[in-house]
């Protein structure tokens, strides 16, 4: 049976920008992403502490070591700039043949950069 996990989070990563005309996905500084083992283009599960607002979108590479989180497309109406967010990975497995995991968790300063991974 496949069940599906927590596989990583970046938690209370601050919203630095929020881009309402655009396609829609949210952009995620790459040091960030190569943290976590996030991929352009995954699908993540977004919840905005501030707000309570969850959404789900897809991840666009940002630059590297530039602590962006930028909520794009529909979303922006979502989160402000300044707004905590939890930014979580899921994977599916099947328990009979794989260990359930033990997530990754990442936290940075107010900047998101200086990352660290707690667990």
């Amino acid at each position: 049976m496949l069940r599906c996990f927590l596989k990583s989070k970046l938690h209370r990563m601050v919203v630095t920008e929020a881009e309402l005309d655009y396609v829609g996905s949210i952009t995620i500084d790459r040091d960030l992403m190569d943290m976590t083992g996030l991929l352009p283009h995954e699908k993540v599960l977004v919840a905005d502490i501030n707000t309570g607002n969850r959404f789900e979108t897809y991840v666009l590479e940002g630059e590297r070591g530039s602590g962006i989180i930028c909520i794009n497309g529909a979303a922006a109406r979502l989160c402000d700039p300044g707004d905590r967010v939890i930014i979580l990975q899921f994977a599916w497995l099947d328990t009979a043949t794989e260990p359930a995991p033990a997530p990754v968790v990442v936290v940075a300063d107010d900047s998101n950069l200086n990352p660290r991974k707690l667990i």
